[in-house]
């Protein structure tokens, strides 16, 4: 159910690029016209109603038609712009974009009856490719609109790639993955093996299953794996690589392959990086969580605290583990690997001059020095595990008891997600450093702690 001056009034910008209502008399005087009953502010029956509409719009040769399309060219920029406040909703703080950013790009319908010049905009291109035995207007609107090329081009450019990582999965070809997990991420090739091992399970499992149920005619968004799904593509990865793995590690594990995948995309299409522009938590997005709203707020500022805090204490323990471990060695290592970290990323030095400055007799010596992959793997485990601990901890106070064993999965799983963003931001710096890319958060607070320690370089 709809409301009736949705059909009159047409949502559109202004020469000023500001959001403005328009009301169409003509298309109003239709509209009453037409169905008598439904007054400015009453429900109407967007369906029956539309459907009338568009039968008058494609069939009748006089003014009736184009006083028709007017009348659903309205509803259409109405539900344009739906679309815009719920992608802000969905994705806006975390890629720094509103709802009024994105109107301009597809709010471009003049308010005329019949189409001026040859510029179609693209409420006609909605309808004239809608097809009311195939789907509702309000569904064919919404997915054009987030089809839409210039609105896409825009949430790129902020590291937005708007589908699935089921269906990033599902597109993928194992040669593709390969190449890319090789050419573009630099994975070893123990890793490249096991990743290719998950997608072909995975394919087997999920996108076979996918595929059957899209010839019965069951589309839409592709849904997250079942729980039988994950058990069948653990099985099916214990036959080809010997490993045993629960249902949490596989689901992780799709999730870290399809952003591997997702930051390939994004680069290729945009010709950026991705970057992470915040870490955060929703407790929103944890079913059961507590609805009050200040408690949230609550929640959302002690975990930030916390989130530095354990980077900061991982940092520590693992430079300090490292350390006593080369001093057990011959020479200057410990001293070395102090002054090469910090020349690498405080000073973004490359490794050949590293190797200068600190008298090695190549930059394959200060590659294994460094082995910068382990250094963040053993930071990021730990960094993880205080983080896990930490949150569940500050969960206990904001949930029932008897739901904290069903949050603990879903912050373990959200937690996953949200640290790994933070070391693959890490990561591609790290592939990227001769470029001057900017620093990362990884790095940022290891140059604080090292300038805390008086390194001399």
């Amino acid at each position: 159910m709809g409301i009736a001056f949705r059909y009159w009034q047409l949502v559109r910008i202004d020469g000023a690029g500001k959001r403005k209502i328009q009301e169409i008399t003509p298309a109003k005087a239709f509209f009453a016209d037409k169905f008598p009953k439904y007054t400015p502010d009453n429900d109407v029956p967007d369906t029956e109603v539309q459907r009338e509409l568009l039968e008058i719009a494609q069939t009748d040769n006089t003014d009736r038609s184009l006083l028709a399309e007017r009348c659903l060219l309205c509803f259409i920029s109405w539900q344009i712009e739906q679309v815009c406040w719920q992608l802000e909703a969905q994705f806006g703080k975390a890629r720094g974009f509103n709802g009024n950013d994105l109107l301009p790009y597809v709010l471009d319908d003049d308010g005329k009856l019949g189409q001026t010049g040859t510029y179609e905009c693209l409420g006609r291109k909605i309808l004239q490719s809608f097809d009311w035995q195939k789907s509702n207007l309000t569904t064919w609107i919404n997915i054009q609109v987030k089809q839409h090329p210039e609105l896409n081009k825009f949430l790129l450019d902020l590291g937005l790639y708007r589908v699935t990582d089921w269906a990033i999965l599902n597109d993928t070809q194992p040669k593709k993955l390969q190449k890319v997990l090789a050419d573009f991420h630099s994975l070893t090739s123990k890793e490249i093996e096991h990743f290719l091992a998950l997608l072909k399970s995975y394919h087997i499992i999920y996108k076979s299953q996918r595929l059957q149920q899209c010839a019965l005619g069951n589309r839409g968004i592709c849904p997250q794996p079942t729980t039988q799904q994950l058990q069948q593509i653990a099985l099916r990865l214990q036959n080809q690589i010997g490993q045993n793995l629960d249902n949490q590690t596989v689901m992780m594990q799709l999730q870290e392959l399809a952003n591997y995948l997702r930051e390939y995309r994004i680069y290729h299409k945009s010709g950026s990086l991705p970057t992470v522009a915040e870490y955060s938590i929703d407790v929103a997005d944890v079913k059961d969580s507590d609805e009050n709203e200040n408690k949230q707020i609550e929640f959302l500022q002690l975990y930030r605290s916390q989130f530095w805090v354990c980077l900061d204490e991982s940092l520590d323990i693992v430079v300090t583990s490292w350390v006593k471990k080369l001093q057990l060695k011959k020479g200057n290592k410990a001293r070395n690997f102090l002054k090469a970290l910090q020349l690498f990323h405080c000073k973004k030095m490359s490794m050949t001059d590293i190797a200068r400055n600190l008298g090695l007799r190549a930059q394959d010596a200060v590659t294994r020095l460094l082995n910068l992959k382990d250094f963040r793997s053993d930071v990021q485990r730990e960094f993880l595990q205080k983080l896990c601990d930490c949150v569940i901890d500050l969960a206990g106070n904001y949930s029932h008891p008897d739901k904290l064993k069903n949050l603990e999965h879903q912050l373990a799983s959200i937690l996953h997600s949200q640290s790994s963003a933070l070391f693959r931001e890490a990561e591609v710096e790290a592939r990227t450093v001769k470029n001057n890319s900017p620093n990362s958060i990884f790095s940022k607070k290891l140059c604080r702690y090292l300038d805390s320690l008086n390194v001399e370089i």
